[in-house]
């Protein structure tokens, strides 16, 4: 880490921070809560609490197409949550940006309505070794459609994807090259710049799955230049249900809808349908309107504190819990990057996963335990499972410490 990045992580100040989050308050077990699972879902400030709890009790509408004041104030503050996203990303408009669920279904909404489209049989669709599920099965789904083939970039005992071998997957069948920007099972930051780069020099698409990486550090789509961008709204401190598909608009405005319904129609006859214009024309019905406007809330408020800042501090958290659980006897870190997120997965001689975990709760410590939605990952390792501690920038050097003690008893236990 540079000095500079250093400097920035010394002047943060995370006990103000903490003192946003009321979940944290709270004692687990007769323990003070030391919630390490952020990559699960990341907890709630109060100013996103607030933000939905005052569309509940003041402004609760239905959005668009009312004209009413309550309708007014909805859709405005729903709308704004957009323009918050295109700052945020700094995409070329807000027109480029649609609502989803989540990052899982702007990965299915692509592989559906791009994918049916311009996906024939002998194609070939590359992911990464790497991936979380939400961007595996939606392209073994399509291919199993079309008769396109899955094609996989392997990577190393570090967790690193191999850029040359990715090179030569590459080929004029390659319609899209769909990765995660950082793995949520090792914390691995992926080289997605210069994969872009390469897929476009072969004419490919891209898609890139940001979960883990909207929450920890600053996100460029057009510097990064994706076709296709998704995260989701509680991996950044947002509202559950509710996420963000950034794509360009050529590649838009060229797809078919994903859903059929209201809102995402210009005129409805019996003999045909035409359709809204872009964003509208992928979101039928009646979206999770509070959940965007916490969504927005959440975007105020990471931007407020400022995404390097986040990036800066985490990587000291990474840096210090990665140089304390190594010290452990019979503990092995499972993904050791050069670039990494503030992610620690992890395994012990002759104990379970799943017990560390168990041991760790009655200790308030909440961490996770299992495949992370990433078998592959797992059995590439020839592991069933690791105990992963997620850190955020509201975690700290002495909740690390804590997790470092908890493992010590466990030990102790399975001695």
């Amino acid at each position: 880490m540079s000095t500079l990045t250093s400097e920035v992580a010394a002047g943060f100040d995370v006990e103000k921070v903490r003192a946003d989050f009321p979940v944290l308050k709270q004692t687990v077990h007769g323990k003070p809560l030391v919630y390490l699972d952020s990559a699960a879902t990341a907890q709630k400030p109060q100013a996103v609490i607030d933000a939905i709890r005052k569309f509940y009790e003041v402004d609760c509408a239905n959005i668009h197409r009312g004209v009413h004041e309550l309708s007014q104030r909805s859709t405005a503050a729903y709308e704004e949550t957009r323009a918050k996203t295109r700052r945020f990303l700094n995409s070329r408009s807000k027109s480029e940006l649609i609502f989803t669920r989540g990052a899982t279904e702007g990965v299915n909404l692509v592989a559906t309505a791009w994918g049916r489209k311009n996906v024939k049989e002998g194609d070939e669709i590359v992911i990464s070794a790497l991936e979380h599920h939400s961007n595996i099965v939606p392209w073994q789904m399509l291919c199993e459609e079309k008769g396109a083939r899955l094609r996989v970039i392997p990577m190393n005992e570090r967790g690193e994807l191999l850029l040359e071998e990715y090179q030569k997957l590459l080929n004029p069948r390659t319609k899209m090259v769909a990765v995660a920007h950082v793995s949520n099972a090792l914390g691995t930051i992926n080289p997605v710049r210069e994969m872009i780069e390469m897929a476009h020099r072969n004419g490919s698409l891209t898609l890139i799955d940001g979960a883990q990486a909207a929450p920890h550090m600053k996100v460029d789509v057009q510097a990064l230049d994706a076709d296709f961008y998704a995260f989701s709204g509680h991996k950044v401190c947002g509202p559950t249900g509710i996420g963000i598909l950034y794509g360009k608009t050529k590649l838009l405005n060229a797809m078919p809808p994903y859903q059929g319904g209201g809102d995402m129609i210009r005129t409805v006859t019996f003999e045909k349908t035409t359709y809204n214009d872009l964003p509208y024309k992928f979101e039928a019905g009646t979206p999770n309107i509070a959940g965007g406007i916490g969504l927005g809330a959440a975007l105020d408020y990471l931007t407020n504190i400022g995404m390097e800042r986040i990036a800066a501090y985490e990587h000291e958290l990474l840096l210090y819990g990665a140089e304390r659980l190594s010290r452990i006897p019979g503990l092995r870190i499972v993904g050791t990057a050069k670039e990494k997120a503030a992610v620690l997965s992890f395994v012990m001689e002759g104990i379970h996963p799943h017990d560390i975990g168990t041991v760790l709760d009655r200790q308030g410590i909440a961490v996770r335990t299992g495949h992370h939605c990433a078998q592959p990952v797992m059995d590439w390792f020839g592991i069933p499972a690791t105990t992963r501690a997620s850190l955020a920038f509201y975690n700290t050097m002495g909740e690390i410490d804590a997790l470092a003690a908890g493992i010590q008893k466990v030990k102790e236990l399975f001695s």
